[in-house]
């Protein structure tokens, strides 16, 4: 369960390197996980809570 934000459950992605001469190597796009709290959140889900946090704060 390592490497996926505990939120969105995004993970690891499987991507292409090209050459010039088109040459495939696959290789592994992995999110940007952060901790918060204690949970490893990804940076999208980090910005989101961020703002929510903030307009509850300008609601209140």
């Amino acid at each position: 369960m390592a490497r996926t934000c505990d939120i969105c459950a995004k993970g690891p992605k499987k991507a292409a390197n090209r050459s010039h001469a088109l040459n495939k190597t696959l290789r592994v796009q992995k999110p940007n996980l952060q901790k918060l709290g204690g949970y490893r959140v990804c940076t999208a889900c980090f910005r989101t809570l961020k703002k929510k946090a903030l307009a509850g704060k300008l609601a209140a």
